[in-house]
């Protein structure tokens, strides 16, 4: 399998295993919005302009700061005439459209996601059975049960550079619904996310990261979930293989908090027990009935098949006090003695007509 994207080899779990369309909506002011009727854009690109954040139909504007302006893409990347722009949406729902020609997970039109600026700056809406966000199936919940501060589920962007842009914030005590895709949604794939330490907002949680702190792409936990067609849906929480790396300052450093697949009706569940809690695993451990699988970078996971459209939760919550007493022993200021950043570097792949 090619990875979709340039920034990092670990962003997608392992596919778990094998799309709700809904009526276009009208444009938002001072958007022009098209639909589109030419699946490859063979166009001579003007140069210059971009095409601004539309704000539209329950899409999210992401890391706003940078050159993206809003836009599911990397920081010092723009929407630019004759290319792809991914969005993120609200939480539980996910993007509606991509490139109608970019129908498997390889690179480079796994990338092709979201609205296609055109070279007059114009927006074409390529799915037009398909509303921009539309709901997932709505069958795993992330539940916040720590005391220590909200929780940043931070999705991967799919299709697109698959950086863990799309924001999903869990308060405190409280619960979000995580988009869930079916075997409609682009190419049959999953979702995925980046579980970040409570106390760590989503500006900072969902970006990529540095070896400053274990958050964003040096998050220690990853989880993905999707549903297949005769409704089971499978959830997979693991180790982020990136957290593992010899280079990572924190690799030996268990984390502050734990994360486990429960079910609310545990008779439609194969898989549990499938929990990560540092206060009894040591680091790259899973507890599970199957005893955990290795993946991508070795990292080590569990998954929980969920049947006949059954809910699971992702529930995060505190360590217990093994925990404490390690990260006393070996504090994460004691172990850090460089500082790495990673540099985004934008490919533009463009096909001559």
């Amino acid at each position: 399998m090619v990875l979709c994207t340039l920034l990092t080899p670990y962003s997608v779990l392992s596919i778990l295993s094998a799309g709700v369309s809904m009526a276009a909506a009208a444009p938002s002011p001072g958007i022009q919005m098209t639909e589109n009727t030419n699946e490859n854009h063979h166009e001579h690109v003007k140069r210059g302009g971009t095409c601004n954040f539309p704000n539209y139909n329950g899409m999210v504007a992401v890391q706003k700061g940078g050159s993206n302006a809003g836009w599911a893409m990397s920081p010092d990347q723009e929407c630019s005439y004759g290319s792809w722009c991914p969005y993120a949406c609200e939480p539980g729902q996910l993007m509606g459209q991509w490139d109608p020609s970019a129908t498997s997970y390889s690179y480079p039109k796994c990338q092709n996601g979201g609205l296609y600026c055109d070279s007059n700056g114009n927006l074409q809406k390529p799915n037009s059975n398909n509303d921009y966000c539309y709901d997932g199936k709505g069958t795993v919940v992330a539940k916040n049960n720590a005391n220590s501060g909200d929780v940043a589920f931070c999705q991967t962007v799919l299709p697109g550079n698959e950086a863990m842009l799309i924001p999903t914030l869990v308060g405190s005590g409280s619960k979000q619904t995580l988009a869930v895709p079916g075997t409609d949604y682009w190419a049959s794939t999953a979702s995925h996310f980046y579980v970040n330490a409570p106390g760590v907002s989503v500006q900072d949680a969902c970006q990529w990261g540095s070896t400053a702190n274990p958050q964003g792409n040096w998050a220690p936990f990853v989880a993905g979930a999707n549903m297949d067609d005769n409704k089971n849906t499978f959830v997979k929480i693991g180790w982020n293989p990136v957290y593992l790396e010899s280079s990572c300052p924190f690799k030996n450093v268990k984390p502050s908090f734990g994360i486990k697949i429960t079910c609310d009706d545990e008779s439609q569940c194969e898989g549990l027990p499938c929990s990560i809690d540092p206060s009894s695993n040591d680091v790259n451990e899973v507890s599970s009935s199957g005893g955990g699988s290795s993946g991508a970078g070795g990292g080590n996971f569990c998954v929980v098949t969920v049947r006949n459209g059954g809910k699971a939760n992702i529930e995060v919550f505190d360590a217990g006090s093994s925990s404490k007493k390690k990260r006393e022993e070996s504090p994460l200021e004691s172990i850090i003695t460089t500082v790495t950043e990673t540099k985004y570097e934008t490919v533009t792949v463009t096909e001559k007509s």
